[in-house]
């Protein structure tokens, strides 16, 4: 076993907290949890869970600190011996205090979200295209994250001719990620915003019954069957008065040797219709149509248990990972669509939820 492997086996993980660009070291020991959910669906949040006391003073030791409010900034990193990984940063939301009738049983509750929510504070009406002056979602996107003080880090997209903006930016982010397919996530001050990439270089493996470098302790895998493998958008004719229509199919790469449908079992083609979205141009109507086909590609889905020690690296969503030891079938590389990492008295365990679009191990 290497030195660095046995290290993780010794050595529990240290979550480092901090606020207002400062460790709260002297609250370490009132802490009781800290967990944070990431999710391609969602943006990144925190719980962080402290017991409180109070001095001879009358004051109380947490929730009376100055930094303990909202809009402090907020980054939790995970210390796995000598070395660290950020889990998330942004900014603390609600402090909640519970003083039930035993005092020796007051919490704090300190909830943080990532930095999306500085794009969820003003109602904006802008127009950001129109036919004399066309700009790229990405172009937008990254002109809004500057706004911010935040890097982009984007694909181009559709080029739009006319776009108005009529509500939160990161409303209208969401929107323009829909139609285009696209990721949108927030990380290490970044604005991410870009079709799925599938092609990196994936994170360390999730080892199933792998001996000493056994890490996962629990996974289970679902192929569920029932969603089309493509799509048909029908939209209104240039010319003529018939309906025009489109047949996609996933585009995405393939994480593993065969695809996750059923074409080859010898049934009718399994095709749902989409119509064109009113008011979408024909790029749109395409580029909405292959979001909706690859999402449901993504027929597997897999969720388990990670031991953070053992595993010595924090596990992020929007990115590939390998799975070993659960056969040829269910195993090979995944994208992870959801972690739960759990810093508590028991350990640093990570709760992940996997997706993948084909099965086979690809060697």
């Amino acid at each position: 076993m290497s030195e660095a492997a046995e290290e993780r086996l010794i050595a529990p993980v240290e979550c480092v907290v901090e606020i207002d660009n400062a460790e709260i070291t002297s609250l370490y020991p009132y802490i009781k949890s800290v967990e944070v959910k990431m999710s391609r669906s969602a943006a990144t949040t925190c719980t962080i869970l402290l017991d409180s006391t109070r001095d001879e003073t009358g004051e109380w030791l947490v929730q009376d600190q100055d930094y303990m409010v909202p809009w402090k900034k907020l980054k939790i990193e995970a210390h796995f011996g000598s070395y660290k990984e950020e889990v998330m940063r942004g900014y603390i939301r609600d402090v909640r205090v519970q003083h039930p009738q035993d005092m020796a049983a007051s919490v704090v509750t300190v909830t943080g979200q990532d930095d999306s929510i500085l794009f969820d504070r003003e109602h904006i009406r802008k127009t950001w295209s129109r036919e004399d002056e066309q700009k790229t979602d990405g172009e937008i996107a990254t002109e809004i994250a500057s706004d911010e003080g935040l890097q982009a880090d984007t694909e181009d997209g559709l080029r739009n001719n006319s776009l108005l903006q009529d509500e939160t930016s990161i409303t209208f982010l969401k929107k323009r990620a829909e139609a285009n397919g696209f990721e949108l996530f927030f990380r290490q001050g970044n604005l991410h915003f870009y079709s799925p990439r599938l092609d990196e270089q994936p994170q360390d493996a999730i080892m199933v019954y792998a001996g000493l470098s056994t890490n996962c302790l629990n996974f289970e895998a679902n192929y569920d069957g029932h969603k089309p493998d493509q799509i048909n958008v029908v939209r209104a004719p240039d010319t003529g008065t018939d309906p025009e229509a489109e047949v996609l199919k996933p585009d995405l790469t393939l994480l593993g040797k065969k695809a996750a449908d059923s074409q080859q079992m010898g049934l009718t083609k399994f095709q749902w219709n989409m119509n064109q979205p009113r008011g979408a141009t024909r790029a749109e109507a395409e580029a909405r149509t292959q979001a909706a086909v690859n999402k449901n590609a993504w027929k597997i889905q897999a969720t388990g248990e990670l031991d953070g020690a053992l595993y010595g690296h924090v596990l992020l969503s929007h990115k590939t990972v390998e799975v070993d030891g659960v056969g040829s079938t269910w195993g090979g590389k995944y994208y992870v669509d959801e972690v739960t990492h759990v810093f508590s008295i028991e350990g640093y365990r990570q709760n992940f939820k996997l997706l993948r679009n084909a099965t086979g191990q690809q060697l």
